[in-house]
């Protein structure tokens, strides 16, 4: 029991045990507010229509909706970022690095490659771990001279396995062959040339001490299975509870911004009358907007069709 205790509280506290996953049992402990579907492993499954919505959802609209719900530090800025034209949606995958310690690293060699059957380097384990949809989410500390683990080898890997890009707090290397996986759109603290060193007998400069457990982005605190958003310079991380109210509260203020900015062209409404809490009239216009443009508005129909049926003008 008492090494139970301590088990949850290092976890609770982001602080990984020997670069274990953690079991079903624990992941499922640590995220009792997601009642959906789990993968194998325990992590949350946030369904795939909910993601593909989530790419249209601004960051203000996910910040808004979190910050309601009392989760104040989800989000993370000043990204150096790879094809930042797309949008990056994704269930996390989260790893932790600390600074490298030969003794400790051996150790998690050790167990990794005789225990779990992993092969090669430990940069590699989460890489091997990722499925389609998943975005990897790295804590590298900000490592930047001789710290890269990531270069274009393991981002054609990355992408092959998850068909996404990363959040990596760290510095990655290549970045002209990164640039070139179309799709790989990626949050990373830096670009250096050097590249990271993995021998514990003679330089090491990174050991990889969590896979899957709770982990540290800047200032945000990121679950295995959150929903990743990344766009415009900044990335918000998504309690999967949370995740399709972000994407109704999301749609929602699509279309009432689509109504009232063309209501305000035609000059029906004044600036005041959109600007402030809607009458009734309003509202019962806004009703009839949708069910008049209902096929030709950016929102799903059965989306559209949801909200009319809540609606009650």
């Amino acid at each position: 029991m008492r090494y139970y205790l301590i088990l949850c509280f290092c976890l609770v506290a982001g602080v990984p045990l020997l670069s274990q996953q953690i079991s079903k049992e624990e992941l499922i402990f640590l995220t009792p507010e997601w009642e959906g579907e789990r993968f194998e492993d325990g992590r949350p499954k946030v369904p795939d229509d909910v993601l593909e919505r989530m790419k249209l959802v601004t960051l203000e609209e996910a910040w808004a909706v979190l910050r309601n719900a009392g989760y104040n530090y989800q989000y993370e800025e000043n990204w150096l970022v790879i094809h930042p034209e797309d949008v990056l949606v994704g269930r996390a995958v989260t790893a932790t690095f600390m600074p490298g310690r030969p003794d400790v690293h051996r150790a998690i060699d050790k167990k990794g490659h005789e225990q779990d059957g992993r092969i090669k380097s430990q940069n590699s384990w989460p890489v091997d771990m990722l499925i389609p949809g998943d975005v990897y989410v790295g804590d590298q500390f900000g490592a930047h001279l001789d710290g890269p683990t990531i270069g274009d080898n393991l981002g054609n890997a990355i992408f092959a396995n998850s068909g996404n890009g990363i959040v990596y707090n760290g510095a990655i290397r290549d970045i002209d062959g990164l640039k070139e996986i179309e799709g790989f759109t990626a949050f990373v603290r830096s670009y250096h040339p050097s590249h990271h060193l993995n021998n514990p007998d003679r330089r090491l400069n990174t050991t990889l001490v969590g896979l899957n457990t709770p982990t540290r982005i800047g200032a945000a605190m990121v679950m295995p299975g959150d929903v990743v958003l990344g766009r415009d310079g900044g990335v918000i991380f998504i309690p999967p509870q949370l995740a399709e109210q972000v994407v109704e509260v999301s749609e929602i203020v699509r279309l009432r911004d689509m109504f009232g900015h063309q209501r305000l062209r035609e000059k029906k409404y004044t600036a005041g009358q959109i600007d402030t809490r809607w009458s009734d009239e309003i509202e019962k216009d806004f009703s009839g907007w949708l069910n008049e443009h209902m096929d030709d508005l950016p929102v799903a129909k059965e989306q559209i069709q949801e909200i009319l049926k809540n609606r009650t003008w």
